[in-house]
C-alpha cells in the first residue's frame, strides 16, 4: 500500500447531546420561548396574569357572599362577589318559565337528552339501533316536557325555557341540519343545473343573512303567509330556522371536502360499475368528511351559541332565562356580572366537550390512516 493510500484513524471530539423534546421543559421550551417574539410575548402575559389573578381570586373566592342575602351582597359590593345570586335564582336561570312545582320534568328530559348525545358519541353503541334510540328519546322528552299523557299537566312550549330548551333546540338542530348540509354540499356539486341552481340560491340566501333576521321571518313574518287559522307552534318554526341557517353554512364546509377528494377516484369507481349514491356514500364523503371535522365541529358549536339569539321571539333559553331572573327583581339585579360568568361556566363546558370530542376524533382517523 502506497503511502497516499495509509488511512489515518483521528478520534472524534464529544459533542453536547442534543436536547430533549420530552418532559416539561421541553414543552415550555417549544410552546412558549420557542423565539424571541415569543419570549416576549409569554413574559408580557406572564406579568398581566400575576398582576390581575389574585385581585380576581380574592374577588371570586376569599371575599364572597355564598348566602342569598341581598342586603350582605350590597354591603360588599367591590370587595367580593355575589354568589348569593346563583343560590336564590338558580331555578329560575335553568328553567325559566317552566312551573317551579315540575321542574322535575325538564331535568329529566335535559338528562335523557345527554345521555343520548353521549352514548351517540361512544364509538361501541354506533350501529343501526342508535337511529331508533333517538326517535324514543326525543319523543319522550317531547312527551315528559309537554305533558298531556300519563297524569302530566300540560306546559306549552313558551313557557319551556332555560338549560332544557338550549339543549334541545342546539342537538335537534345539529342533528338536523347535518344530513341536509350534506344533500345541500352534493347537490350544489351536481351535474344537473336545476339542482344545482336551487342549492346555490338555498346557500347563498341563507348566508347572506344574519341569524337574527332568520328567527324574526320564522317568528313574525312566516305566520303571515299561512292560511287563516292556520298555527304553527312557535317553538318549530325556530327549530326550523336555526336548522336552514346552520346548514347552509355548514353545507359550505362540506363542500370543501368534497372539492379536495382527487377526480381520479371517482372515475375509477365509475369504472368498477358504482352509481352515483354508491360512490359517494362508500368512496367520496367518508374522505370528505373526515377532512373537514374541525370545520364542522366549529358549525356544531357556534349553533350551540347562537340558540342564545332565540330571545328575541320570546323563548327565553339560558341567557334569556337570567335576563327573566333578574329584571325583574331589583334587589339581585346588580348582581348580573356573578350569573353571566354562571352560564358562561355552562357555555364553556359544552363547547369544550365538544371540542375536545372533535380532537378525539380527528385522532381516530390519523390512526386510521397510519395503518
Amino acid at each position: 500500500m502506497s503511502a497516499h493510500q495509509a488511512q489515518v484513524f483521528a478520534a472524534v471530539a464529544a459533542r453536547q447531546a442534543p436536547a430533549s423534546d420530552q418532559g416539561l421543559v421541553a414543552a415550555l421550551r417549544r410552546h412558549l420561548f420557542g423565539s424571541r417574539f415569543s419570549s416576549i410575548t409569554t413574559l408580557i402575559l406572564v406579568l398581566i396574569f400575576f398582576q390581575t389573578i389574585p385581585d380576581f381570586i380574592a374577588w371570586a373566592l376569599i371575599h364572597p357572599v355564598w348566602t342569598a342575602d341581598a342586603a350582605l351582597c350590597k354591603q360588599s359590593m367591590g370587595e367580593g362577589a355575589c354568589w348569593g345570586v346563583i343560590t336564590e335564582k338558580y331555578r329560575v336561570i335553568i328553567f325559566g318559565y317552566y312551573p317551579h312545582a315540575e321542574h322535575w320534568r325538564p331535568l329529566l328530559a335535559t338528562s335523557l337528552l345527554l345521555a343520548l348525545l353521549v352514548a351517540s358519541c361512544t364509538r361501541a353503541l354506533w350501529s343501526r339501533w342508535l337511529l331508533l334510540l333517538w326517535l324514543v328519546v326525543v319523543a319522550a322528552v317531547f312527551v315528559i316536557l309537554h305533558g298531556g299523557y300519563w297524569g302530566l299537566s300540560v306546559v306549552e312550549t313558551d313557557r319551556w325555557g332555560g338549560l332544557p330548551l338550549t339543549v334541545l333546540l342546539a342537538s335537534l338542530s345539529i342533528v338536523a341540519a347535518f344530513p341536509l348540509s350534506v344533500l345541500m354540499a352534493l347537490g350544489r356539486r351536481s351535474a344537473m343545473p336545476a339542482v344545482s341552481a336551487l342549492c346555490t340560491v338555498y346557500i347563498e340566501l341563507i348566508r347572506g343573512v344574519p341569524l337574527i333576521s332568520v328567527l324574526f321571518m320564522a317568528s313574525f313574518m312566516f305566520p303571515l303567509l299561512m292560511p287563516t287559522g292556520t298555527k304553527i307552534d312557535v317553538l318549530l318554526r325556530v327549530f326550523i330556522g336555526i336548522t336552514l341557517f346552520a346548514a347552509a353554512y355548514m353545507a359550505e364546509v362540506i363542500r370543501g371536502g368534497l372539492q379536495a377528494i382527487p377526480k381520479g377516484q371517482i372515475e375509477a369507481a365509475q369504472s368498477l360499475g358504482m352509481t352515483y349514491w354508491q360512490t359517494q356514500r362508500k368512496i367520496v364523503l367518508p374522505q370528505a368528511l373526515a377532512m373537514v371535522v374541525p370545520g364542522v365541529m366549529n358549525n356544531f358549536i357556534g349553533i350551540f351559541k347562537d340558540t342564545s339569539l332565540v330571545t328575541i321571539v320570546s323563548l327565553y333559553e339560558l341567557t334569556g332565562a337570567l335576563g327573566l331572573a333578574l329584571n325583574s327583581d331589583a334587589d339581585w339585579r346588580p348582581f348580573k356580572l356573578e350569573a353571566y360568568l354562571f352560564i358562561t361556566l355552562i357555555y364553556f363546558a359544552g363547547c369544550y366537550a365538544m371540542s375536545r370530542y372533535s380532537l378525539w376524533i380527528e385522532a381516530q382517523l390519523s390512526r386510521s390512516r397510519a395503518r
